[in-house]
């Protein structure tokens, strides 16, 4: 924006076709951006006097970092070796994709605010002076003072739980013993309980934890519910959702095969990821025990139960292949994401 003012004249954002950040997570998957030449054009605009024809590109830098952030064993590795995010210090994506909800969260989201926690510690001689303050005042460490963990009003957070920053945490939050918090965001009125382990991840108002679930680079949308040993691995939760006990979101592939997710046009496509969860979305019920492979897609109000027939889903699963289909009962799960596919479904 301040580049746009000092230009007093239309512009489009536009973003360089070599820029790591944007070719390595922003462009797989998309279909919003507009080639031209060497760039890439979004769907972004400013107009000092009112629309007109003929803006002129303005390019983005987003100050890309390179970060690695998972080590891959010699028996599980491939030709990427140690897997890398391009992490831009500005952010700005364009969601086409649930893939690209995992990259603005994660990798522009948490990873990009370490990022500019960590540049400002180094550059800032009075921030870093000030967080060293806090933390020798308050007996802890760095990442764990006050500084760097941002905590709201009205939250129970019991002493043995550990929570390290750049965090922040909501109003009327409970995280209760053994919790370990490394890295998050926390909305509102969200109940974490007993040593449940969370990293890199962004919990949405409402949310319940029961104990024992893992997160790991994961977005779980407002009021949804992941039950006790529940592992999510670089996976998105759509809201109002029930992941059932014991079950696990699988991110790598057993052999080197590349993975695909759905892109804006709702095919498969390349994800430019070797590691990837999965993605469940609004008002789905996920039965206990289940296995999702990596980048499987659940559809908004589906329904998965465990059985004999159906355990592992290893293929993407659609609203008309929703398990409450078959039951007697099933005018009683709510479906507002497909009112008008449900009376289809129930003429069959």
């Amino acid at each position: 924006m301040e580049e746009a003012l000092r230009r007093k004249r239309p512009v489009r954002a536009a973003f360089r076709a070599d820029d790591p950040a944007f070719r390595e997570h922003a462009l797989p998957l998309s279909t919003s951006y507009t080639p031209a030449g060497s760039l890439y054009l979004a769907d972004l605009w400013y107009y000092p006097n009112g629309p007109v024809a003929g803006a002129e590109p303005l390019v983005l830098d987003l100050q890309a970092r390179e970060i690695g952030y998972y080590h891959v064993p010699t028996y599980m590795a491939d030709q990427s070796g140690d897997l890398v995010f391009q992490v831009p210090l500005r952010a700005l994506i364009a969601i086409d994709s649930w893939v690209h909800v995992f990259i603005a969260d994660m990798v522009f989201g948490q990873f990009a605010r370490g990022a500019r926690f960590e540049k400002r510690a180094n550059d800032e001689l009075r921030f870093k002076l000030k967080i060293l303050g806090k933390a020798i005042y308050e007996g802890r460490q760095v990442l764990e003072c006050s500084e760097a963990v941002i905590v709201g009003k009205n939250c129970i957070i019991d002493p043995s739980a550990i929570i390290k920053g750049p965090t922040i945490i909501g109003d009327n939050v409970t995280i209760n013993a053994g919790a370990v918090i490394d890295n998050c965001l926390i909305g509102n009125n969200v109940n974490i309980s007993q040593d449940v382990q969370l990293m890199l991840s962004v919990i949405g108002d409402g949310a319940f934890l029961p104990f024992r679930s893992a997160m790991f680079m994961t977005t779980v949308m407002e009021n949804s519910m992941v039950a006790q040993n529940t592992c999510l691995q670089m996976c998105v939760i759509g809201r109002n959702t029930f992941i059932g006990a014991g079950s696990t979101f699988t991110d790598y592939n057993l052999i080197p095969i590349p993975l695909r997710a759905r892109d804006g046009n709702g095919d498969l496509s390349l994800s430019n990821r070797p590691v990837l969860g999965g993605c469940v979305g609004h008002n789905c019920r996920i039965g206990s025990g289940m296995i999702i492979y990596p980048a499987r897609t659940i559809e908004s109000d589906v329904v998965l139960a465990a059985s004999g027939e159906r355990r592992v889903i290893d293929r993407d699963v659609t609203f008309a292949q929703s398990d409450h289909h078959k039951w007697k009962l099933a005018h009683l799960h709510q479906t507002p994401y497909h009112r008008n596919l449900k009376a289809e479904v129930e003429s069959w």
